[in-house]
């Protein structure tokens, strides 16, 4: 069982803590996803599993055996870069099955091998070309053969589709999705991408300046982000941010003095200061003069083909409002919108933490 257990892991560069005390349980099977912005410590997570670096404090096991000191051969993993990594001297085939030659495997069942795998990437027909005469996509397929070959408890993917164009990548999700359903293993996979995290993971895992901002499902990070970061980074567009004064359970005032109603079962203390937040698709657009109403100064209107989206101003702030095909306002200067209580977030404005319900409003 390929189960992965990180505890307390760090890393430093010299005087630069890049990764800080990492704690992750990534059970056999599953299909997880490290999401987040260039420079938060993905990778280098990703390369410390594999043991292509070694951490500084902490612990990473694998199928309950500690790895630390492990060579990366030793680990069971196998690894997919973004740059392929191929050996541009070789045919495919070679390629692939370069590392059961390195390890004495006989001609004939290195060969046998390397047919199996090509096959189940459709790269039957390419066994004898060199990597400069395959696409980007053909080439993926060759890296992900490669690691496939050695039987790994493991694939580990660092950002893999960042070179393909956009049709590609759509492609490449949906094979690498089959894969992994196919062989059954457990996958680690690292993107900036937050499509790609969304449609690939079982769970994921929000990366922020070397810490982990949340994990759970893509459905629970959507709907339930962790902190302000987090509601930020995913969704495209991103959730709408509004700087509010909370007046008593259930009511803020805008800085504008526009007063929205909330959940009154969220812990927000009278007197303090959040951010409000509230998704694009969950804003809602009313008749004009209608009571309450907030007025959106529209810029422009994005034309997606599915849908619009309706960018302005909202108390100084950007604001999107998220329209279906064909029900977009035609010309007009000014939308006039409402927020549903049910539909409304609320973050500490001091630490970004989301404001989570009382205790005594669980039910028991």
């Amino acid at each position: 069982m390929a189960d992965i257990s990180i505890q307390k892991v760090t890393k430093s560069y010299g005087r630069t803590q890049v990764v800080h005390g990492v704690d992750l349980e990534i059970s056999h099977g599953e299909f997880i996803v490290i999401l987040g912005p260039s420079g938060c410590g993905k990778s280098t997570l990703l390369r410390m599993i594999a043991g292509l670096e070694a951490i500084n404090s902490g612990k990473i096991a694998i199928a309950g055996r500690v790895v630390n000191e492990l060579e990366p051969r030793d680990r069971g993993c196998a690894m997919v870069f973004q740059n392929y990594a191929l050996y541009p001297h070789m045919t495919v085939g070679e390629n692939i099955g370069y590392s059961l030659k390195v390890a004495g495997c006989p001609k004939a069942e290195r060969a046998r091998r390397v047919a199996d795998v090509a096959n189940i990437v459709g790269l039957g027909e390419f066994l004898d070309r060199k990597p400069g005469q395959l696409s980007g996509g053909q080439r993926q397929r060759v890296a992900m053969a490669r690691a496939m070959i050695k039987e790994p408890q493991i694939f580990l993917f660092d950002e893999p589709l960042s070179n393909l164009d956009a049709k590609l990548r759509v492609q490449m999700r949906i094979e690498i999705r089959r894969l992994h359903q196919r062989l059954g293993g457990t996958s680690v996979f690292v993107t900036h991408d937050q499509v790609e995290a969304m449609t690939l993971a079982d769970r994921l895992v929000v990366m922020n300046a070397g810490r982990i901002e949340q994990v759970g499902t893509p459905r629970e990070i959507y709907h339930h982000p962790a902190s302000l970061f987090v509601a930020d980074f995913i969704g495209s567009p991103p959730m709408n941010a509004l700087r509010a004064h909370v007046l008593r359970p259930g009511l803020a005032k805008l800085q504008s003095g526009a007063e929205i109603h909330f959940d009154p079962t969220l812990d927000a203390t009278p007197g303090s200061e959040v951010t409000l937040g509230i998704r694009p698709e969950e804003v809602e657009v009313v008749a004009p003069g209608s009571e309450g109403a907030l007025i959106v100064s529209l810029e422009f209107i994005e034309e997606l083909g599915s849908g619009h989206l309706a960018h302005g101003l909202l108390e100084d702030a950007h604001f999107v409002v998220a329209f279906a095909a064909g029900t977009a306002p035609r010309k007009c200067e000014t939308l006039e919108v409402s927020f549903p209580s049910t539909s409304i977030h609320l973050f500490n404005a001091e630490t970004g933490l989301r404001i989570l319900p009382k205790l005594d409003s669980y039910p028991r």
